[in-house]
């Protein structure tokens, strides 16, 4: 099943951090975050890749085009650097199509654009390139091939801790609780798509407004409730997180069960 990564977009609350390169390139150890998140599809058998660049996407190119195998995997050398025997691999199997789909190019926009690339596809995966997670994709899926849904997403808890307020129309407070002990769930990514789509979709629509709020009104949008590891990086904070976590050796989205 082919799977469409959302690379596009500037990460201006990374900006002090990764002026330089786009977000989906800021590492994690010594891997972008981006590489985290292929290599968690490629977990589940799906390898062939979609790759919406926009900002900066020459920076991505260039990471793929001079993918060195022996940086990041165990090897053996005999004779001088000419003579690398790979103990393992990491994409030497994968497929993956560059497309630039705009600098300022919406969601909605960038998976319309990448369309003839998905045809002969009944259903594909999509996700954005900044998020991680150990949800079981495949129960994902199952769920949409079992239904009428034509699109589902991963529903997960708010990452951030935050009061939410309940107030009437004359300011009077009736209500503040944190989002974390509240029945909230926030759109994680993780999308399963059938083809039929992108006959919800018109230019010019984000993905999970318009064409999302039409699904909703047909009854064909599914959530799947993931109660299990999620996090993004749209700040330097959350980098440091992820960063902290990978130095201790807690990777829960390297640690995923595929069935």
């Amino acid at each position: 099943m082919k799977v469409v990564l959302f690379c596009g977009g500037a990460g201006t609350r990374l900006r002090d951090y990764s002026e330089a390169i786009p977000k989906p390139m800021v590492t994690i150890g010594y891997r972008p975050i981006l590489w985290h998140v292929m290599k968690y599809y490629a977990s589940f058998g799906h390898k062939d890749f979609i790759l919406c660049l926009g900002y900066k996407a020459d920076v991505i190119k260039d990471y793929f085009l001079n993918y060195n195998e022996a940086l990041s995997n165990d090897f053996v050398m005999q004779g001088g650097a000419d003579n690398v025997q790979l103990l393992q691999s990491d994409i030497d199997d994968w497929r993956i199509t560059f497309v630039d789909t705009g600098m300022k190019t919406n969601i909605g926009g960038r998976l319309q654009a990448v369309r003839k690339h998905l045809e002969g596809e009944e259903m594909f995966l999509a996700n954005y390139a900044d998020t991680l997670t150990n949800a079981p994709i495949t129960d994902i899926v199952q769920q949409v091939e079992s239904s009428n849904a034509v699109a589902s997403f991963l529903a997960v808890r708010p990452s951030q801790s935050f009061h939410v307020v309940g107030m009437d129309d004359t300011g009077r407070v009736e209500s503040i609780r944190d989002v974390q002990k509240s029945d909230t769930w926030i759109n994680g990514g993780y999308f399963v798509l059938r083809q039929e789509i992108f006959d919800y979709m018109n230019e010019g629509d984000e993905l999970v407004i318009e064409p999302f709020a039409r699904l909703i009104e047909a009854g064909r949008l599914a959530g799947y409730r993931h109660d299990g590891f999620w996090a993004c990086m749209d700040t330097f904070k959350e980098k440091m997180q992820l960063e902290d976590m990978y130095t201790q050796g807690i990777t829960p989205w390297e640690d995923v069960q595929p069935k």
